[in-house]
């Protein structure tokens, strides 16, 4: 670890930049969605907001930052997976849906949240990118560039958003999926991302020079194989984590609806006949 704090100053490796963009950003937040007298806001709200905020410091302004981008593959998938799996939805979690229906879906974004609102794709889509990004050739030339590697994460993350959008749901009006339906989204999410997941364990040979030139020199026994086979162990865990605790509030979501619904009874079936309330049962008039 000497070595990082020796080639390194304090600002590179603690981001004050970051600093001062994750300070405005729960400026903002505070003043105009927690103290907005129009908007619900809950604990849950500013708990989800404020812990994207933190984590997001975390990946981009701190000592890990300059390991994931100078040391080990493993510290940049770490990144990405964060990025990814936990801080863009905790930050779409964060948002309520006054607010959201407001920004999201209004006259001059109606149509384009809508088409890109549509899961199937967006499964696909966010999935296959991360795929190519991850390959090596791809990979190996995206981070040659500044340019290249600025446009890939503004891309990831975006069809990320699109991807949490449709699991989390937070307009009924830009896309309504049933809770099934998204569990079985969960399901082939999950499965999409494996196969890179597994070449990234099993492969026995340095693909990533970037990474491979400097293998060794902030963990002596880190190797650039067991540094990739590190980044497949970390981008499935951190992935599954993440749809595990989607499944479990849609699925609780779900039970405490359904339980709302037990002993409720339907209006369409019911008439009134001089004063006598008649059920009457689905299919019989």
């Amino acid at each position: 670890m000497s070595v990082l704090f020796s080639n390194f100053s304090w600002y590179e490796l603690w981001g004050p930049l970051y600093l001062v963009f994750c300070g405005l950003l729960s400026y903002w937040y505070f003043k105009r969605v927690v103290f907005f007298h129009r908007l619900t806001i809950t604990t849950t709200h500013i708990n989800c907001f404020m812990s994207a905020v933190v984590l997001l410091y975390l990946i981009k302004g701190s000592p890990l930052a300059v390991i994931a981008k100078h040391y080990l593959f493993s510290a940049h998938i770490l990144q990405l997976s964060v990025l990814f799996f936990a801080i863009i939805p905790l930050f779409i979690l964060g948002l309520p849906t006054s607010f959201l229906r407001q920004y999201f879906w209004h006259y001059r974004t109606r149509l384009f949240m809508g088409m890109l609102a549509y899961p199937w794709v967006n499964v696909f889509l966010f999935n296959g990118i991360v795929t190519v990004y991850l390959l090596p050739p791809v990979f190996n030339t995206i981070q040659e560039s500044v340019l290249l590697t600025l446009i890939s994460q503004v891309v990831l993350m975006l069809v990320a958003f699109l991807m949490w959008w449709v699991i989390i749901s937070p307009i009924p009006e830009v896309s309504h999926i049933p809770y099934l339906s998204r569990i079985v989204y969960i399901f082939f999410a999950s499965i999409l991302l494996m196969p890179i997941g597994i070449f990234l364990l099993i492969i026995q040979k340095e693909h990533y020079h970037v990474y491979a030139a400097v293998a060794g020199d902030l963990i002596p026994f880190m190797t650039a194989i067991y540094d990739q086979q590190l980044a497949g162990g970390i981008l499935k865990v951190v992935q599954l984590t993440s749809y595990v605790f989607a499944l479990l509030k849609i699925v609780l979501t779900w039970g405490k609806e359904e339980d709302e619904k037990e002993g409720q009874v339907d209006d369409e079936n019911i008439r009134v006949v001089q004063g006598v309330v008649i059920y009457l049962q689905q299919g019989k008039r």
